[in-house]
């Protein structure tokens, strides 16, 4: 608490909403046109408006998860939350999921990512697994190398990663043939439009994930209460925006049904522009900007479990709270990136993003249901900052949340399904996990206790 004090409250709403946008912005809108217009059947149409309707879902999303950060201002962000509105159990299987596989899901899925860009930058696609694990192991390495390297890796990664998004925005429009449909149709024939929304949500939110940083921000700044809606508001409808103008950009340059087809949709809108020489140059900066969010996420998500390993929440917590002469937690680092590695061998993207927003938005939804038991449990609490337009804000981010988890389990097809229930398989695999070291914790007290009994 005594540091939460020290910190200088001079961040602005522009510095504000930059650090909103620089969190967000990062891969998905480079590859994920292929999973929505497979969705959609090769229509343009509700894939374009899925852009936005998963935008205003996140501007709720952000604005509701940041009255809940500002109240209960912890280390360990969604886990403590959840832990201190609920129980225990609840904060720790969701730290479990996070550990498990939101994380590594990520970590998996975008190395996957820049194995299909760089091996379509050398033509040669039958490097895509070792190129993946290879990424993981460089970023593990760098990452090990200690905080200061990593986070230096992410600030020139992030800065690169605006180069090849502002050069397909602006040529996609002055060279693009501006032929192809955009908003019609909707869907392909025989598609329900309905069941394809939560489809494409699952993909859109992917490139949207990042807004859970937005508590992170309040505690410098000046006037959190007033500032924060607006550099929320105005940070997720600016990265609406962008993807907005890109997606149109691309579908100035090659239709809906081809990009459906195409694993690396920015690069064939590269090369159709500039010919495979200049493709090739927007392809290194696209590579550059997913593994700086590789990155982003093995730094981050070492962080969690090294989190919940201090606190003796996971299992070998001695081990994965170790910390090396780098000052980093080098086994959860490992450990998060060995778990990626895995699940990158199945080489599939858009399988590894669904997943990980699966995993994620269970626990978000709960997170959003907290704020109004917050308010019911603690009604003379003092809050600096109180979500807008209670309690229609959350209440769109709670639905948003229910529908995207419900149609991903029964309406989005088999796949979808499986991987849910592998998801809630592998969350209810947390709860022995929880009693086991819940027992385990209570027998090292009684322990300790009888010790001091003996000695007095």
């Amino acid at each position: 608490m005594e540091k939460n004090k020290e910190l200088k409250k001079n961040l602005g709403v522009s510095a504000a909403m930059a650090t909103v946008i620089g969190s967000v912005i990062g891969s998905g809108v480079f590859f994920k046109p292929q999973a929505i217009y497979t969705a959609t059947g090769g229509a343009p149409g509700l894939g374009m408006i899925a852009w936005i309707i998963t935008g205003i879902a996140s501007i709720c999303a952000a604005l509701t998860f940041a009255e809940v950060a500002i109240m209960i201002p912890k280390t360990g962000g969604m886990v403590a939350y959840l832990k201190e509105i609920y129980s225990p159990m609840v904060g720790f299987l969701a730290g479990w999921v996070q550990s498990l596989l939101f994380y590594p899901a990520m970590i998996a899925a975008l190395a996957v990512a820049f194995a299909q860009q760089t091996a379509l930058f050398i033509g040669h696609n039958g490097f895509t697994a070792p190129l993946s694990i290879g990424a993981i192991i460089l970023i593990i390495l760098l990452n090990n190398m200690g905080s200061k390297v990593g986070g230096g890796v992410q600030v020139v990664f992030t800065v690169c990663k605006l180069i090849p998004l502002i050069i397909l925005m602006i040529f996609g429009f002055v060279k693009g043939g501006g032929g192809n449909p955009i908003f019609t149709p909707m869907v392909g024939e025989g598609l329900n439009p309905a069941f394809v929304l939560g489809q494409l949500m699952v993909s859109v939110l992917f490139a949207f994930e990042g807004w859970t940083n937005v508590g992170a921000i309040a505690g410098e700044m000046k006037k959190p209460g007033r500032d924060l809606p607006i550099a929320i508001v105005g940070g997720v409808s600016v990265i609406m925006a962008v993807y907005f103008i890109i997606n149109v950009a691309y579908l100035q340059v090659l239709p809906a049904n081809e990009l459906a087809n195409i694993t690396a949709p920015a690069s064939a809108v590269a090369i159709k522009l500039f010919g495979d020489a200049g493709g090739k140059a927007i392809a290194v900066g696209i590579m550059i900007s997913v593994f700086g969010a590789c990155n982003g996420f093995v730094l981050s998500g070492s962080r969690v479990v090294y989190s919940l390993a201090k606190d003796g929440d996971l299992p070998f917590s001695k081990s994965l709270a170790r910390i090396n002469k780098a000052q980093v937690p080098t086994n959860s680092i490992i450990l998060v990136g060995f778990i990626g590695g895995i699940y990158a061998l199945s080489g599939q993207f858009n399988l590894l993003t669904d997943l990980a927003v699966f995993a994620s938005w269970s626990f978000y939804t709960l997170t959003f249901m907290g704020v109004m038991k917050l308010r019911k449990d603690r009604p003379d609490a003092v809050r600096t900052y109180k979500v807008p337009l209670y309690p229609f804000v959350p209440l769109l981010a709670i639905i948003s949340g229910i529908y995207v988890v419900l149609n991903q389990i029964f309406m989005a097809g088999l796949r979808a399904t499986i991987l849910s229930l592998l998801s809630i398989g592998l969350t209810l695999v947390g709860l022995p996990v929880y009693y086991y070291l819940l027992r385990k914790k209570k027998s090292l007290i009684e322990r300790k206790t009888e010790k001091k009994i003996d000695v007095a």
